[in-house]
């Protein structure tokens, strides 16, 4: 995935750059780091992932908050 498509994705999500990396906790300049040092596949998967779960009206926000607080983000 390119960086236009995960701002699709995250778009898509609803969610702006700076929300997308707190939700997933990553640091918010990472994401913009993305654009030219490529996106890392496991962040592609989680952006598609919650933009599908937005469209099908599922509130992913809770279910990826607890995931990151059970892995110790």
């Amino acid at each position: 995935m390119n960086y236009e498509e995960l701002k699709r994705q995250i778009g898509k999500a609803g969610l702006t750059n700076k929300a997308f990396a707190e939700l997933i906790g990553i640091n918010p300049n990472s994401v913009t780091n993305f654009k030219k040092n490529g996106v890392p596949s496991n962040i592609a998967i989680i952006a598609v992932l919650i933009a599908e779960m937005k469209e099908h009206r599922i509130d992913f926000e809770d279910i990826v908050k607890k995931a990151v607080y059970e892995l110790g983000g």
